[in-house]
């Protein structure tokens, strides 16, 4: 039978190694041999807390536009920002930021008989992920789709964060 000063030294032994399963941190792999900014993989620890946003559209820039014309909503850079911004205060509402992003799924829209501008996406993307103040990148895929609800809509973009 153990004794009451054994289990008390097991439970302590027990809590501690808790204690450092629960310091575990997100993996994080770049892509080999890429400066491409999103990870080939993330890895979250099980005891984390994972945030699931919606997907977010971006933000009327032309009051004066129609609000069902690209012209409200920008060009697919501007769209991109705006979108993140929103993003980002979701988040920050929520006590979590940019950096806490693990996953993004962003359904772009080419303009009518025009192709993607993947380039405008990704001088939009890069504002946010992979630099100085926030080098944190997340996994992420990028589609085309052919249209999302509003017809002046370029971007639309989901997220899933982790609780640090």
């Amino acid at each position: 039978m153990m004794s009451f000063k054994n289990t008390i030294i097991g439970l302590t032994l027990l809590s501690a190694y808790a204690g450092s399963a629960l310091a575990e941190d997100i993996i994080r792999h770049p892509i080999p041999n890429s400066d491409f900014p999103i990870l080939q993989a993330v890895e979250i620890p099980s005891d984390s807390t994972t945030v699931y946003l919606s997907g977010t559209v971006p933000s009327i820039i032309n009051e004066d536009a129609d609000p069902n014309s690209m012209e409200a909503f920008g060009t697919t850079e501007e769209q991109t920002v705006t979108v993140m911004n929103r993003i980002k205060s979701h988040l920050e509402g929520l006590g979590l930021g940019v950096g806490d992003i693990v996953k993004m799924q962003a359904f772009l829209v080419a303009p009518e008989g025009e192709t993607v501008d993947f380039k405008g996406f990704m001088a939009g993307y890069t504002q946010f992920f992979g630099t100085e103040e926030q080098p944190n990148l997340p996994v992420r895929s990028a589609m085309v789709v052919d249209a999302l609800v509003n017809p002046g809509w370029l971007v639309e973009i989901e997220v899933t964060a982790v609780r640090p």
